[in-house]
Protein backbone atom coordinates (compact mmCIF):
# COMPACT_ATOMS: atom_id res chain seq x y z
CA UNK A 1 0.00 0.00 0.00
CA UNK A 2 2.69 2.47 0.82
CA UNK A 3 4.22 1.93 -2.39
CA UNK A 4 1.48 2.57 -4.29
CA UNK A 5 -0.31 5.42 -2.58
CA UNK A 6 0.24 8.35 -4.89
CA UNK A 7 2.35 11.38 -2.94
CA UNK A 8 -0.13 14.33 -1.89
CA UNK A 9 2.41 16.95 -3.06
CA UNK A 10 5.46 15.48 -4.47
CA UNK A 11 9.05 16.79 -2.74
CA UNK A 12 7.02 18.84 -0.40
CA UNK A 13 9.19 17.98 2.93
CA UNK A 14 12.55 18.80 0.52
CA UNK A 15 11.13 21.80 -0.28
CA UNK A 16 10.03 23.04 3.09
CA UNK A 17 13.43 21.93 4.84
CA UNK A 18 16.05 23.54 2.12
CA UNK A 19 13.76 27.01 2.77
CA UNK A 20 13.97 26.79 6.53
CA UNK A 21 17.57 26.09 6.59
CA UNK A 22 18.43 28.65 4.26
CA UNK A 23 16.51 31.44 6.01
CA UNK A 24 18.71 34.51 7.29
CA UNK A 25 17.86 37.47 8.80
CA UNK A 26 18.59 40.16 6.38
CA UNK A 27 16.17 38.16 3.88
CA UNK A 28 12.85 38.31 6.51
CA UNK A 29 10.35 41.15 5.64
CA UNK A 30 10.82 44.04 8.27
CA UNK A 31 6.95 43.44 9.24
CA UNK A 32 8.02 39.65 10.25
CA UNK A 33 10.66 40.97 12.08
CA UNK A 34 8.59 42.98 14.04
CA UNK A 35 6.00 40.19 14.76
CA UNK A 36 8.51 38.04 15.69
CA UNK A 37 9.54 40.79 18.51
CA UNK A 38 6.40 40.76 19.65
CA UNK A 39 6.07 37.51 19.80
CA UNK A 40 8.91 37.00 21.89
CA UNK A 41 7.63 39.23 24.01
CA UNK A 42 4.35 37.63 24.40
CA UNK A 43 5.55 34.45 24.61
CA UNK A 44 7.60 34.84 27.78
CA UNK A 45 4.35 36.78 29.43
CA UNK A 46 3.17 33.57 28.82
CA UNK A 47 6.42 30.71 30.02
CA UNK A 48 6.86 33.04 33.27
CA UNK A 49 3.20 33.27 34.51
CA UNK A 50 2.49 29.42 33.17
CA UNK A 51 5.96 28.90 35.49
CA UNK A 52 3.89 29.56 38.53
CA UNK A 53 0.78 27.09 38.07
CA UNK A 54 0.86 23.87 39.24
CA UNK A 55 0.81 21.84 36.63
CA UNK A 56 4.36 23.33 35.08
CA UNK A 57 5.82 22.42 38.41
CA UNK A 58 4.74 19.06 38.30
CA UNK A 59 6.47 18.87 35.12
CA UNK A 60 9.50 20.77 36.49
CA UNK A 61 9.60 18.66 39.53
CA UNK A 62 10.04 15.26 37.16
CA UNK A 63 12.83 16.91 34.96
CA UNK A 64 14.77 18.23 37.98
CA UNK A 65 14.55 14.59 39.74
CA UNK A 66 16.18 13.30 36.71
CA UNK A 67 19.37 15.35 37.29
CA UNK A 68 20.25 15.60 33.80
CA UNK A 69 23.40 17.81 32.30
CA UNK A 70 22.82 21.79 33.54
CA UNK A 71 23.12 23.95 30.02
CA UNK A 72 19.80 26.03 29.71
CA UNK A 73 17.39 27.26 32.55
CA UNK A 74 14.29 26.76 33.86
CA UNK A 75 12.22 30.23 33.51
CA UNK A 76 12.04 31.76 37.19
CA UNK A 77 13.59 29.36 38.99
CA UNK A 78 17.28 29.69 38.64
CA UNK A 79 17.93 26.09 38.17
CA UNK A 80 19.11 24.81 35.02
CA UNK A 81 19.07 21.09 33.00
CA UNK A 82 19.49 19.70 29.81
CA UNK A 83 18.04 21.67 26.90
CA UNK A 84 15.31 18.88 26.30
CA UNK A 85 14.25 19.11 29.77
CA UNK A 86 14.32 23.07 29.72
CA UNK A 87 11.98 23.06 26.94
CA UNK A 88 9.56 20.57 27.96
CA UNK A 89 9.12 22.64 31.58
CA UNK A 90 9.27 26.08 29.85
CA UNK A 91 6.75 25.12 26.98
CA UNK A 92 4.59 23.41 29.05
CA UNK A 93 4.63 27.02 30.84
CA UNK A 94 4.37 28.56 27.79
CA UNK A 95 0.77 27.17 27.25
CA UNK A 96 -0.33 26.63 30.42
CA UNK A 97 -3.01 29.56 30.64
CA UNK A 98 -4.39 30.03 27.63
CA UNK A 99 -2.58 33.35 26.79
CA UNK A 100 -0.43 32.37 24.27
CA UNK A 101 -0.26 33.74 20.46
CA UNK A 102 -2.36 31.89 17.57
CA UNK A 103 -1.89 31.23 13.99
CA UNK A 104 -5.48 31.30 13.03
CA UNK A 105 -5.60 28.70 9.72
CA UNK A 106 -2.87 26.66 11.43
CA UNK A 107 -4.64 26.67 14.51
CA UNK A 108 -0.86 26.68 16.48
CA UNK A 109 0.69 28.41 19.49
CA UNK A 110 3.72 28.76 17.75
CA UNK A 111 5.45 31.10 20.35
CA UNK A 112 4.51 29.10 23.13
CA UNK A 113 7.33 26.24 21.40
CA UNK A 114 9.34 27.97 19.36
CA UNK A 115 10.87 30.97 22.11
CA UNK A 116 11.75 28.26 24.71
CA UNK A 117 13.46 26.20 22.14
CA UNK A 118 15.33 29.20 20.60
CA UNK A 119 16.40 30.32 24.27
CA UNK A 120 17.16 27.27 25.47
CA UNK A 121 19.58 26.20 22.54
CA UNK A 122 21.02 30.10 22.57
CA UNK A 123 22.04 29.03 26.08
CA UNK A 124 23.52 26.19 25.37
CA UNK A 125 25.83 27.76 22.64
CA UNK A 126 26.55 31.02 24.35
CA UNK A 127 27.42 34.18 21.88
CA UNK A 128 24.23 33.46 20.38
CA UNK A 129 23.01 36.79 18.71
CA UNK A 130 19.42 38.31 18.17
CA UNK A 131 19.64 38.53 14.87
CA UNK A 132 19.86 34.39 14.57
CA UNK A 133 17.52 34.35 17.11
CA UNK A 134 14.38 36.10 14.92
CA UNK A 135 15.99 34.08 12.12
CA UNK A 136 15.38 30.49 13.99
CA UNK A 137 11.54 31.64 15.39
CA UNK A 138 11.22 33.12 11.86
CA UNK A 139 12.07 29.73 10.51
CA UNK A 140 9.70 27.34 13.35
CA UNK A 141 6.86 30.02 12.49
CA UNK A 142 6.81 29.56 9.07
CA UNK A 143 7.76 25.56 8.84
CA UNK A 144 5.17 24.70 11.47
CA UNK A 145 2.35 26.98 10.51
CA UNK A 146 2.84 25.49 6.94
CA UNK A 147 1.99 21.95 8.04
CA UNK A 148 -1.15 23.27 9.84
CA UNK A 149 -2.93 25.21 7.27
CA UNK A 150 -1.91 21.82 5.04
CA UNK A 151 -4.01 19.66 7.54
CA UNK A 152 -7.04 21.56 7.89
CA UNK A 153 -9.84 21.84 10.98
CA UNK A 154 -9.96 18.35 9.64
CA UNK A 155 -6.97 17.54 11.99
CA UNK A 156 -8.87 18.81 14.93
CA UNK A 157 -12.64 17.39 13.96
CA UNK A 158 -10.54 13.86 14.09
CA UNK A 159 -9.83 14.78 17.57
CA UNK A 160 -6.16 15.80 17.12
CA UNK A 161 -5.05 18.93 19.41
CA UNK A 162 -2.91 21.04 16.91
CA UNK A 163 -0.22 22.06 19.31
CA UNK A 164 0.46 18.49 19.99
CA UNK A 165 0.62 17.68 16.01
CA UNK A 166 1.30 20.10 13.62
CA UNK A 167 3.54 22.21 16.75
CA UNK A 168 6.35 19.69 16.29
CA UNK A 169 7.02 21.28 13.25
CA UNK A 170 7.27 24.50 15.07
CA UNK A 171 9.95 23.33 17.32
CA UNK A 172 11.80 20.73 14.82
CA UNK A 173 12.30 23.90 12.46
CA UNK A 174 13.42 26.04 15.39
CA UNK A 175 15.95 23.59 16.55
CA UNK A 176 17.65 22.58 13.35
CA UNK A 177 17.97 26.26 12.32
CA UNK A 178 19.71 26.95 15.72
CA UNK A 179 22.21 24.17 15.14
CA UNK A 180 22.80 25.13 11.82
CA UNK A 181 21.93 21.81 10.25
CA UNK A 182 22.01 22.16 6.20
CA UNK A 183 19.10 20.97 3.95
CA UNK A 184 19.54 17.56 4.03
CA UNK A 185 19.78 16.68 7.88
CA UNK A 186 16.72 19.50 8.10
CA UNK A 187 14.58 17.61 6.42
CA UNK A 188 15.79 14.53 8.48
CA UNK A 189 15.12 16.55 11.15
CA UNK A 190 11.51 17.14 10.27
CA UNK A 191 11.04 13.28 9.39
CA UNK A 192 11.85 12.28 12.92
CA UNK A 193 9.64 14.97 14.60
CA UNK A 194 6.43 13.85 12.66
CA UNK A 195 6.30 10.64 14.00
CA UNK A 196 6.73 12.37 17.46
CA UNK A 197 3.07 14.22 16.61
CA UNK A 198 0.42 13.47 18.90
CA UNK A 199 -2.05 15.42 21.34
CA UNK A 200 -5.88 14.78 21.63
CA UNK A 201 -8.24 17.44 22.09
CA UNK A 202 -10.93 15.50 24.64
CA UNK A 203 -7.72 16.80 27.27
CA UNK A 204 -9.57 20.46 27.13
CA UNK A 205 -12.67 19.36 29.55
CA UNK A 206 -10.79 18.83 32.45
CA UNK A 207 -7.42 17.10 32.27
CA UNK A 208 -3.64 19.07 33.18
CA UNK A 209 -1.84 17.34 29.75
CA UNK A 210 -3.31 19.76 27.55
CA UNK A 211 -0.64 21.58 28.45
CA UNK A 212 1.64 19.51 28.25
CA UNK A 213 1.32 18.92 24.29
CA UNK A 214 3.12 22.33 23.90
CA UNK A 215 6.11 20.84 26.45
CA UNK A 216 6.34 17.68 24.11
CA UNK A 217 5.98 19.37 20.46
CA UNK A 218 9.21 21.29 21.73
CA UNK A 219 10.63 18.50 23.04
CA UNK A 220 10.47 16.25 20.26
CA UNK A 221 11.71 18.97 18.11
CA UNK A 222 15.02 19.14 20.14
CA UNK A 223 15.00 15.62 20.07
CA UNK A 224 15.03 15.72 16.34
CA UNK A 225 17.47 18.00 15.35
CA UNK A 226 20.28 16.71 17.88
CA UNK A 227 19.45 13.49 16.08
CA UNK A 228 20.03 14.43 12.45
CA UNK A 229 22.90 15.83 13.27
CA UNK A 230 24.22 12.89 14.51
CA UNK A 231 22.96 11.34 11.34
CA UNK A 232 20.05 9.73 12.29
CA UNK A 233 17.33 9.80 9.93
CA UNK A 234 13.97 10.31 9.24
CA UNK A 235 11.07 9.76 6.79
CA UNK A 236 11.92 12.00 3.68
CA UNK A 237 8.61 12.75 2.70
CA UNK A 238 6.98 12.80 5.81
CA UNK A 239 4.21 15.72 5.19
CA UNK A 240 2.89 14.70 2.33
CA UNK A 241 3.43 10.48 1.56
CA UNK A 242 0.52 9.30 0.52
CA UNK A 243 -0.19 6.23 2.80
CA UNK A 244 1.61 6.73 6.55
CA UNK A 245 2.45 10.15 6.33
CA UNK A 246 1.61 13.10 8.87
CA UNK A 247 -1.19 14.35 6.19
CA UNK A 248 -2.94 11.96 5.30
CA UNK A 249 -2.81 9.86 8.68
CA UNK A 250 -3.78 13.16 10.70
CA UNK A 251 -6.44 15.00 7.94
CA UNK A 252 -9.59 13.64 6.61
CA UNK A 253 -9.43 16.52 3.70
CA UNK A 254 -5.54 17.80 3.82
CA UNK A 255 -4.81 20.26 1.66
CA UNK A 256 -1.58 19.80 0.41
CA UNK A 257 -0.79 22.60 -1.79
CA UNK A 258 -0.82 25.12 1.46
CA UNK A 259 2.53 23.50 2.33
CA UNK A 260 4.81 25.76 -0.32
CA UNK A 261 1.99 27.97 -1.28
CA UNK A 262 3.49 31.82 -1.50
CA UNK A 263 6.49 30.08 -0.03
CA UNK A 264 9.18 32.94 0.39
CA UNK A 265 6.63 35.74 -0.91
CA UNK A 266 3.62 35.21 1.63
CA UNK A 267 4.88 34.77 5.11
CA UNK A 268 2.99 32.45 7.50
CA UNK A 269 5.36 34.14 10.26
CA UNK A 270 3.49 37.38 9.52
CA UNK A 271 -0.33 36.76 10.37
CA UNK A 272 0.31 35.64 14.08
CA UNK A 273 -2.68 37.09 16.16
CA UNK A 274 -1.78 38.02 20.04
CA UNK A 275 -4.71 37.08 23.10
CA UNK A 276 -6.43 39.87 25.11
CA UNK A 277 -8.35 36.72 27.04
CA UNK A 278 -7.21 33.97 28.82
CA UNK A 279 -8.81 31.86 27.29
CA UNK A 280 -9.43 29.46 24.03
CA UNK A 281 -8.96 31.80 20.89
CA UNK A 282 -11.95 30.43 18.94
CA UNK A 283 -14.39 32.68 21.81
CA UNK A 284 -12.79 36.10 21.87
CA UNK A 285 -15.52 37.29 19.70
CA UNK A 286 -17.82 35.79 21.18
CA UNK A 287 -16.51 37.77 24.60
CA UNK A 288 -15.95 40.72 22.92
CA UNK A 289 -19.54 40.93 21.26
CA UNK A 290 -21.22 40.14 24.39
CA UNK A 291 -19.21 42.60 26.44
CA UNK A 292 -20.08 45.35 23.97
CA UNK A 293 -23.35 44.87 24.46
CA UNK A 294 -22.96 45.08 28.42
CA UNK A 295 -21.39 48.44 27.79
CA UNK A 296 -23.61 49.72 25.19
CA UNK A 297 -26.86 49.27 27.07
CA UNK A 298 -25.67 49.45 30.61
CA UNK A 299 -26.59 45.97 31.75
CA UNK A 300 -26.36 44.06 34.54
CA UNK A 301 -26.63 40.57 34.69
CA UNK A 302 -29.58 40.96 36.70
CA UNK A 303 -30.80 42.78 33.45
CA UNK A 304 -30.41 39.63 30.75
CA UNK A 305 -32.64 36.78 30.72
CA UNK A 306 -31.52 35.11 27.86
CA UNK A 307 -28.17 35.60 25.51
CA UNK A 308 -28.05 33.86 22.47
CA UNK A 309 -24.40 33.10 20.45
CA UNK A 310 -23.97 32.44 16.52
CA UNK A 311 -20.17 30.79 15.58
CA UNK A 312 -18.89 28.26 13.68
CA UNK A 313 -19.06 24.78 13.52
CA UNK A 314 -15.53 24.77 14.37
CA UNK A 315 -16.22 26.71 17.56
CA UNK A 316 -19.43 25.06 18.29
CA UNK A 317 -17.85 22.17 18.57
CA UNK A 318 -14.50 23.10 20.21
CA UNK A 319 -16.46 25.20 22.83
CA UNK A 320 -20.04 24.81 23.23
CA UNK A 321 -20.17 21.70 25.02
CA UNK A 322 -21.95 21.89 28.88
CA UNK A 323 -20.11 23.76 31.50
CA UNK A 324 -18.90 21.10 34.25
CA UNK A 325 -16.65 22.95 37.10
CA UNK A 326 -14.43 19.92 36.22
CA UNK A 327 -10.44 22.49 36.43
CA UNK A 328 -9.37 25.73 35.04
CA UNK A 329 -8.29 23.90 31.35
CA UNK A 330 -12.41 23.23 31.00
CA UNK A 331 -12.98 27.01 32.21
CA UNK A 332 -10.64 28.23 29.80
CA UNK A 333 -12.10 26.19 26.89
CA UNK A 334 -15.65 26.55 27.66
CA UNK A 335 -17.90 29.13 26.03
CA UNK A 336 -20.83 29.24 28.40
CA UNK A 337 -18.15 30.20 31.44
CA UNK A 338 -16.07 32.81 29.29
CA UNK A 339 -19.63 34.27 29.06
CA UNK A 340 -20.67 34.31 32.20
CA UNK A 341 -17.36 35.85 34.28
CA UNK A 342 -18.08 38.64 31.44
CA UNK A 343 -21.25 39.43 32.10
CA UNK A 344 -20.23 40.05 36.13
CA UNK A 345 -16.85 40.83 35.82
CA UNK A 346 -16.78 42.31 32.26
CA UNK A 347 -13.43 40.84 31.51
CA UNK A 348 -11.73 37.20 31.10
CA UNK A 349 -8.00 37.21 32.38
CA UNK A 350 -6.14 35.92 35.06
CA UNK A 351 -8.15 36.05 37.88
CA UNK A 352 -11.29 35.08 36.32
CA UNK A 353 -9.36 31.40 35.89
CA UNK A 354 -8.31 30.54 39.18
CA UNK A 355 -9.72 27.69 40.95
CA UNK A 356 -11.98 29.29 43.56
CA UNK A 357 -13.95 30.87 40.76
CA UNK A 358 -14.77 27.76 38.54
CA UNK A 359 -18.17 26.56 40.36
CA UNK A 360 -19.02 30.09 41.95
CA UNK A 361 -22.94 29.65 42.01
CA UNK A 362 -24.07 32.95 40.24
CA UNK A 363 -21.59 31.91 37.85
CA UNK A 364 -23.48 28.36 37.10
CA UNK A 365 -26.61 30.32 37.26
CA UNK A 366 -26.29 32.71 34.74
CA UNK A 367 -24.78 30.18 32.14
CA UNK A 368 -28.48 28.37 31.88
CA UNK A 369 -29.65 31.50 30.63
CA UNK A 370 -26.82 30.96 27.76
CA UNK A 371 -27.59 29.47 24.26
CA UNK A 372 -25.32 28.45 21.76
CA UNK A 373 -26.16 27.42 18.06
CA UNK A 374 -24.00 27.47 14.86
CA UNK A 375 -25.19 30.22 12.42
CA UNK A 376 -25.75 29.50 9.13
CA UNK A 377 -24.48 32.28 7.71
CA UNK A 378 -21.18 32.28 9.59
CA UNK A 379 -20.44 28.43 8.54
CA UNK A 380 -21.24 29.42 4.75
CA UNK A 381 -18.39 32.32 5.42
CA UNK A 382 -15.81 29.50 5.51
CA UNK A 383 -12.53 28.57 7.68
CA UNK A 384 -11.70 32.31 7.66
CA UNK A 385 -14.00 33.24 9.98
CA UNK A 386 -14.45 30.36 11.96
CA UNK A 387 -13.62 32.96 15.12
CA UNK A 388 -16.78 35.00 14.41
CA UNK A 389 -19.54 35.41 16.37
CA UNK A 390 -23.12 36.93 16.52
CA UNK A 391 -24.23 37.55 19.76
CA UNK A 392 -27.94 38.39 20.78
CA UNK A 393 -29.17 39.69 24.31
CA UNK A 394 -33.00 39.65 25.63
CA UNK A 395 -33.76 41.52 28.40
CA UNK A 396 -36.48 40.82 31.24
CA UNK A 397 -38.19 43.66 29.97
CA UNK A 398 -38.20 41.96 26.81
CA UNK A 399 -36.38 44.07 24.70
CA UNK A 400 -33.30 42.54 22.51
CA UNK A 401 -29.65 43.68 21.35
CA UNK A 402 -27.82 41.99 18.83
CA UNK A 403 -23.88 42.83 17.65
CA UNK A 404 -21.57 41.12 15.50
CA UNK A 405 -17.60 40.26 15.55
CA UNK A 406 -15.94 38.71 12.06
CA UNK A 407 -12.74 39.39 13.34
CA UNK A 408 -11.82 38.45 16.89
CA UNK A 409 -9.84 41.30 18.87
CA UNK A 410 -6.10 40.40 18.16
CA UNK A 411 -6.65 38.70 15.17
CA UNK A 412 -4.06 39.92 11.66
CA UNK A 413 -7.53 41.40 10.74
CA UNK A 414 -8.50 43.45 13.92
CA UNK A 415 -4.83 43.40 15.57
CA UNK A 416 -3.64 43.83 19.22
CA UNK A 417 -0.30 46.56 18.54
CA UNK A 418 2.34 46.05 19.82
CA UNK A 419 1.65 48.90 22.77
CA UNK A 420 -1.31 46.38 23.64
CA UNK A 421 0.89 43.47 23.85
CA UNK A 422 3.01 45.44 25.68
CA UNK A 423 0.06 46.27 28.26
CA UNK A 424 -0.55 42.38 28.10
CA UNK A 425 3.13 42.03 29.08
CA UNK A 426 3.06 44.23 32.24
CA UNK A 427 -0.29 42.63 33.92
CA UNK A 428 0.48 39.13 33.08
CA UNK A 429 4.28 39.17 34.92
CA UNK A 430 3.36 41.63 37.29
CA UNK A 431 3.35 38.89 39.94
CA UNK A 432 6.87 37.11 38.47
CA UNK A 433 9.10 39.96 37.56
CA UNK A 434 10.38 43.33 39.66
CA UNK A 435 9.17 46.54 38.12
CA UNK A 436 12.75 46.59 37.14
CA UNK A 437 13.22 43.78 35.29
CA UNK A 438 9.84 44.13 33.55
CA UNK A 439 11.05 47.59 32.01
CA UNK A 440 14.46 45.69 31.00
CA UNK A 441 13.00 42.63 29.27
CA UNK A 442 10.94 45.25 27.13
CA UNK A 443 14.41 47.18 26.22
CA UNK A 444 16.40 43.81 25.51
CA UNK A 445 13.43 42.15 23.39
CA UNK A 446 12.59 45.61 21.97
CA UNK A 447 16.10 45.96 20.42
CA UNK A 448 16.72 42.55 20.18
CA UNK A 449 17.85 42.78 16.32
CA UNK A 450 20.73 44.84 17.87
CA UNK A 451 21.72 42.58 20.60
CA UNK A 452 24.98 40.46 19.94
CA UNK A 453 24.14 38.30 22.70
CA UNK A 454 21.26 37.31 24.78
CA UNK A 455 22.37 36.23 28.03
CA UNK A 456 21.35 39.05 29.89
CA UNK A 457 17.93 38.62 28.14
CA UNK A 458 18.36 34.56 29.96
CA UNK A 459 19.13 35.82 32.93
CA UNK A 460 16.23 38.08 33.60
CA UNK A 461 13.72 34.80 32.76
CA UNK A 462 16.07 32.17 34.71
CA UNK A 463 16.24 34.28 37.73
CA UNK A 464 14.27 32.49 40.66
CA UNK A 465 10.92 33.93 41.71
CA UNK A 466 9.29 33.46 44.97
CA UNK A 467 5.98 31.49 43.64
CA UNK A 468 8.85 28.77 42.68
Amino acid sequence: MSSTTPSLLEGATRTLAEFSAQIRYPAIPAEVIERMKTSVLDSIGCCLYGATLPWTQHVQSMVEEEGAKPVASIFGHGSKTSVAGAVLVNATAGHAFELDDIHKESIVHAGSIATPVVLALAQQQGGVSGKTLLAAMTAGYEIGTRVGNAATMELFFRGFHPQGASGVFVAAASAAHMLGLDAVQTQHALGIVGSQAGGLMAAQEGAMVKRLHSGRAAQSGVYSAQLARRGFTGISDVLEAGYGGYLSSYSNKPNARRLTEGLGTVWEAGKVGYKPHACVTSIHAALDAFAHLIREHGLSPSDIARVEVGMSPMTYTHCAWEYKAQGVTAAQMNLFYGLAVIAFDGMAFVAQYTPERLAEPRLLDFIQRIEAHVDPEIEAMGPPFRHAARVAVTLRSGRRFTHEILHRRGSPENPLSPADVEYKFRHVVASCLTPKDIERTIQLVGRLEQLDDLSELIALLAAPRAQA
